[in-house]
């Protein structure tokens, strides 16, 4: 009797591998984040600036243009990636699945919802926040709380909010953040309700979790190689494709960027397009209305370009299905047209 009670305890919650992970985040958003914006909202207030373009001089070879975007790119996020590889490596060893599935990995609205607040607080890229959600993922989070997390970290992202307001106006701000949030909500309940995607079962005790805890190290080295190498090889060459292609995607706008439906569609696509670090849409739409461009085209960009890019979306090409991504950058550009169109009327 006392040998069966025993076999139905349950296992107690390991409670120092969360809290290592919550202290992981915190001291790791605080450095990459959290501090270095702070200092740059009063920057924005003062000058009303948050620095040049990242689109400025490109060179008109390719191979030049490539080698000197990837530069100054990855000079900007190197630290940011290297966090998010971090995180999305300790969440699938740290985080009970359970506490995952009963939150995130719920396919109705509340999961939507959860991955929405929770992606408050990482202001990364897109890039940045593509191996937090490919770990994630792997520990049986839904489409759409995935998604909800991964576009709400650029589209939402507070601090950006903020420098949009000093920069170009709370208009603007008040404008992204509106569209920003029926983008991340919109695009995740689509993209979850037309996506093939087997609900999670939660079970007392995940098999990974009664594994000896001795072997910790192990499993997280495993996972972080694996999370390493699906994202970052991909991440970097895509890169370098797309700064050859910027004079492409990105023509003068000083050509007549005007408010034209054309515009606005050719923004919002390269804008889906193209990668960015955190809030450098920011100056690169200030640099091109400054020289020309239109209200509505720069509107769209404002959407389209922090929440998704062509390097995101291959960097989770192992983590959702391939129909979740082609809806998933369809609709993003379909979410810059309509505000672009809204402000053609």
């Amino acid at each position: 009797m006392a040998g069966q009670s025993s076999s139905l305890a349950v296992k107690p919650v390991v409670w120092w591998k969360p809290a290592l992970f919550f202290l992981v985040v915190i001291v790791g958003l605080w450095y990459v984040k959290w501090q270095p914006y702070y200092g740059k909202a009063f920057t924005a207030s003062e000058t009303h600036s948050i620095g040049k373009s990242i689109l400025d001089h490109a060179s008109d070879s390719p191979f030049r243009a490539a080698l000197d975007y990837a530069m100054v790119y990855f000079l900007a996020v190197w630290k940011a990636a290297v966090l998010g590889v971090l995180l999305g490596s300790l969440v699938q060893v740290l985080i009970p699945r359970n506490w995952l599935v009963r939150t995130l990995g719920q396919r109705q609205l509340s999961g939507t919802l959860f991955g929405t607040l929770l992606s408050l607080p990482g202001m990364m890229c897109s890039c940045c926040a593509a191996p937090v959600t490919a770990g994630m993922r792997r520990q049986s989070v839904s489409v759409g709380g995935a998604l909800a997390f991964w576009m709400g970290n650029p589209l939402l992202n507070p601090a950006t909010l903020v420098f949009m307001g000093f920069v170009l106006g709370w208009n603007f701000a008040f404008v992204r953040l509106l569209a920003g949030l029926l983008t991340v909500v919109g695009v995740a309940l689509l993209v979850q309700h037309y996506t093939k995607d087997d609900a999670p079962v939660i079970v007392d005790m995940p098999a990974e979790e009664s594994v000896v805890e001795a072997h910790f190290l192990r499993r997280w080295g495993s996972a972080l190689w694996t999370l390493f190498w699906s994202t970052i090889p991909v991440y970097v060459l895509a890169v370098l494709v797309l700064g050859a292609a910027r004079v492409w995607l990105f023509p003068h706008a000083d050509a007549g960027i005007d408010n034209t439906l054309f515009w606005v569609v050719a923004m919002a696509i390269a804008g889906c397009l193209f990668v960015i670090p955190t809030a450098a849409e920011i100056p690169i739409v200030q640099t091109m209305m400054m020289a020309g461009m239109g209200v509505a085209p720069a509107l769209a960009l404002l959407i389209t370009l922090p929440a998704v890019s062509l390097p995101s979306l291959i960097m989770l090409r192992k983590s959702f299905p391939a129909k979740a991504l082609w809806l998933t950058g369809g609709l993003v550009i379909l979410s810059g047209i309509i505000l672009g169109s809204v402000a053609l009327i």
